[in-house]
C-alpha cells in the first residue's frame, strides 16, 4: 500500500516557509532593535563629544588675554569640512565687562551685562526665521569668565550621522545573514523531507518498515514510533485476513449444504429435506447475526451511532443479566445454568457492549454445543494476578452423548470473543476447568501494575 499525497495538503504552507517567516521576522526585530540602540548610542556619544568640545574650548579661552571685540568672522556652520567638526561661538567677560563676542550673540541672548551661570545650560534665541537653541558651557577663572555656545541643530545632526553609521553595518549584514539562514533552513530540512518520502512510499501490507539507519538521533524516536504503528497495522491486517478466512469457512459449509438441499428439495419436497434447508439457513443466519452484533458493538450501539466509550463494568452484574436472559433457553434445552461470584464486586475497565457480546457468545456456545443434562456455570473471580469471568460446562464427561446436530459457528463465535478480548485488553484462555467441569473458557484481565 503506497501512500498518496492528500490533495488538501497542497494548500497548506510548507514547514520551511513557516520557519523562514519566523526567521525573517526575528531578523527584522533584531534590525529595529539595533537601529534603536544605534540611535541611542549615537545621541549619547554626540552629547558627550560636543559637551567635551565646549568645555575644552572654554578652558583654552580662559587664560587668553584679548582686547574688546564683537565682530563674527563668519556665520556658524558655513564651512564644516567634517560632520564631527562643530563650530562654536565664544563670549568672554572680564569682571562684568563683555570683552569678546565672536558671533554677536551676547545681546541676542541678553547676557551682555549679566554673565551666564557656571556649567552647562541651554538658551533660546529668537530670530526672523525662527527660534535657535544653543548649548552653553560657562567656566571662570578669577575675574575672567568664558561662555562657549553650540547650535543644537549641529549637535542633533552629529547624533544622526553617528547613528546611521552604526546602523548601516547591521543593515548591510542582515540581508547576507538572511540569505545564509534561508540556505541553512532548506538544507537542514532535507532529512525531514527524505523521511517523509520514505513514509509515503511504505507498503504496509507487504511488511515494509522504515530503515533505522538515519543520521540524526532526533529521528530515532520518530522512526521507532512509525515502525511500531506499521507493525500494529500489519498485525491487524493479518488478523483481519484470518478472521475473513474463518468467516468464509464458517459460511461455506451451511451455504453449500443449503444449495444442495434446496436442489434436492425441488425433486423431493419432503418435510425432512425442508427441515434440513431450514436448519442450514438458520445456521448461516446465526453466523451473520454474530458478525452484525460485533460490528454494531464496535461502532458503539445497536444503531452504530458512534464509538462506544470505556467505562467501569461490574462483572457480577453483567453475568447476572446474561444468566437471567439465557435461563429460558437453558431450560428448554435441558441445561442447568448457574452463576458463581464473590461477595465483593469485581470491576474492570471495558466497553460494555463489547463485553456483553463476548459473554453472550460464550454462554450461547456452551448451551448450543453441549448435550442435554449438561451443567453450564458462569463464574466471576478475583485472584492475585488478575480478575476474570469464565463459562464452564461438563459436556465431555463420560456417558454423556455428544449433540447430534453439526457445529453452528463455534469457531467463529470463539474468534469473535478472542477479538473482543484483545480489544478490551484481556485474553481468552481455554482449559478443562475444575472437576466435574470438562471445558472452560476464561476472559482474564491482568492485575494493574503498581
Amino acid at each position: 500500500m503506497t501512500g498518496a499525497a492528500d490533495p488538501s495538503s497542497a494548500r497548506l504552507p510548507t514547514l520551511w516557509r513557516y520557519l523562514w517567516g519566523w526567521v525573517v521576522g526575528v531578523l527584522l526585530l533584531v534590525w529595529v532593535t539595533l537601529f534603536l540602540v544605534a540611535w541611542y548610542t549615537g545621541k549619547h556619544e554626540a552629547e558627550e563629544v560636543t559637551d567635551g568640545q565646549l568645555e575644552a574650548v572654554a578652558r583654552l579661552w580662559l587664560p587668553v588675554v584679548t582686547g574688546p571685540t564683537s565682530v563674527a568672522p563668519e556665520p556658524i556652520g558655513q564651512r564644516r569640512s567634517r560632520p564631527y567638526v562643530q563650530d562654536v561661538a565664544v563670549i568672554r567677560w572680564q569682571g562684568d565687562a563683555l570683552v569678546t563676542d565672536t558671533h554677536q550673540l551676547a545681546q541676542a541672548l541678553d547676557v551682555d551685562r549679566y554673565p551666564l551661570s557656571l556649567g552647562f545650560s541651554e538658551r533660546v534665541q529668537t530670530t526672523p526665521t525662527g527660534e535657535v537653541r544653543w548649548r552653553v558651557f560657562v567656566a571662570d577663572e578669577g575675574p575672567a569668565r568664558v561662555a562657549v555656545l553650540m547650535d543644537m541643530r549641529h549637535r542633533i545632526n552629529l547624533a544622526r550621522d553617528m547613528s546611521f553609521k552604526l546602523a548601516r553595518a547591521a543593515l548591510l549584514v542582515l540581508p547576507l545573514v538572511a540569505v545564509l539562514l534561508w540556505w541553512a533552513l532548506r538544507r537542514g530540512l532535507r532529512p525531514l523531507n527524505r523521511l517523509s518520502r520514505d513514509v509515503a512510499s511504505l507498503d504496509v501490507l507487504a511488511g515494509q518498515r522504515l530503515d533505522q539507519g538515519h543520521r540524526f538521533r532526533e529521528f530515532s524516536s520518530t522512526v521507532s514510533a512509525i515502525n511500531t504503528l506499521v507493525d500494529s497495522l500489519q498485525m491487524r491486517a493479518r488478523r483481519e485476513r484470518e478472521f475473513a478466512s474463518d468467516v468464509a469457512h464458517e459460511l461455506r459449509t451451511p451455504l453449500a449444504a443449503l444449495a444442495l438441499q434446496a436442489r434436492a428439495a425441488q425433486s423431493d419436497p419432503s418435510s425432512t429435506r425442508l427441515s434440513q434447508v431450514e436448519d442450514n439457513a438458520l445456521r448461516a443466519g446465526h453466523i451473520l447475526s454474530q458478525l452484525l452484533d460485533l460490528a454494531r458493538a464496535q461502532r458503539g450501539g445497536p444503531d452504530g451511532s458512534g464509538q462506544q466509550a470505556w467505562a467501569d463494568v461490574a462483572l457480577g452484574e453483567l453475568a447476572e443479566r446474561q444468566v437471567a436472559l439465557h435461563a429460558p433457553d437453558g431450560f428448554r434445552s435441558g441445561h442447568e445454568l448457574s452463576l458463581e461470584q464473590p461477595k465483593e464486586a469485581v470491576i474492570v475497565r471495558a466497553q460494555p457492549l463489547l463485553l456483553e457480546l463476548a459473554l453472550r457468545n460464550l454462554i450461547e456456545n456452551a448451551l448450543r454445543h453441549t448435550p442435554a443434562g449438561t451443567q453450564v456455570v458462569v463464574a466471576v473471580w478475583r485472584q492475585a494476578d488478575g480478575v476474570g469471568i469464565s463459562v464452564s460446562d461438563d459436556g465431555q464427561r463420560a456417558g454423556v452423548p455428544a449433540p447430534a446436530r453439526p457445529s453452528d459457528g463455534l469457531g467463529l463465535g470463539l474468534r469473535l470473543v478472542t477479538r473482543i478480548a484483545e480489544q478490551l485488553g484481556a485474553s481468552l484462555e481455554r482449559d478443562t476447568g475444575e472437576p466435574p467441569m470438562t471445558t472452560r473458557f476464561n476472559m482474564i484481565w491482568p492485575a494493574p501494575g503498581p
